[in-house]
């Protein structure tokens, strides 16, 4: 991975504002993670389907009738293929009686996606996401992804969501920056993906300025928000390059693992669109 950035004496230092918030927003995260609820893993689970926009789409996968994800998704694998896969599955759901499972794998070949395109949601709008994610295994010490977006203003490389350190991260593809930075302060201010559980993912894409901002369960994570104004552990790295401005075409769910890490994912009620959705 990417080195954690050094200081850069000609950066914008952070205000005492934003200095409190990051501290209060650790301490938050701090706290929520040391609670982690969990659930049986072959029960169906009654919770609210997912919700649709009008210029986006949503997917609560009831109307599938096969074993392989299909409609609007497809499986797919990066270069080679292993023994990582992509299922719709019976027993466990969000909401309803379906979701998609994916068996992750450690290794690169091993891994597996359904995806699907974004033409529904307007080129140049924010782009707002939610999905539902439950899995079984820690995130491990090296890099996996369980989200990536193709993104065409970046020579068409992965814009990936996904852990390291045993936290939740951001990863490009291109340059191989990490959000946060991947020092002890920057992996402080994301917090782990919880195990066993249902846990609502969400996350805005501004294309137009380069923003992005995540949520766990609706509070927003203070080391995965790029904000234009570089803030060393958090975004220093990331917006280093200059420049970026994201143009994804799909959004793929799944996983890739880099070196350790196998996993168990269930994904339910994805929605897409041009404003927030929540988790409702």
């Amino acid at each position: 991975m990417a080195p954690d950035p050094r200081p850069n004496p000609h950066t914008r230092p952070r205000t005492p504002k934003r200095i409190r918030a990051l501290a209060a927003a650790t301490a938050a995260l701090a706290a929520a993670a040391a609670f982690t609820p969990t659930a049986s893993a072959s029960s169906v689970q009654t919770h609210p389907s997912a919700a649709c926009a009008a210029n986006g789409f949503c997917e609560d996968f009831e109307s599938q009738t096969g074993t392989t994800p299909s409609g609007r998704w497809t499986t797919s694998v990066a270069n080679c293929s292993g023994t990582g896969t992509a299922t719709v599955d019976s027993t466990v759901a969000h909401a309803g009686t379906k979701s998609v499972r994916v068996t992750g794998k450690a290794g690169y070949c091993n891994h597996a996606f359904a995806g699907t395109s974004l033409s529904d949601v307007p080129a140049g709008s924010e782009l707002y996401a939610r999905f539902w994610v439950r899995h079984t295994t820690a995130l491990p010490a090296q890099h996996v992804t369980f989200a990536a977006l193709r993104d065409t203003n970046d020579n068409s490389k992965d814009l990936r969501m996904g852990g390291q350190n045993k936290a939740l991260q951001w990863n490009r593809e291109s340059d191989d920056a990490t959000l946060p930075a991947q020092s002890p302060a920057g992996v402080a201010l994301s917090t782990p993906l919880p195990l066993n559980t249902w846990t609502c993912l969400e996350f805005r894409l501004d294309r137009s300025a380069g923003r992005l901002d995540t949520w766990v369960n609706g509070s927003l994570v203070t080391g995965l928000v790029v904000d234009g104004t570089p803030t060393q552990d958090v975004d220093q790295q990331w917006l280093a390059r200059g420049g970026w401005r994201p143009a994804p075409t799909d959004l793929r769910l799944g996983w890739e693992s880099y070196g350790e890490g196998d996993d168990t994912l269930w994904y339910d009620d994805i929605a897409v669109g041009t404003a927030r959705i929540g988790c409702a």
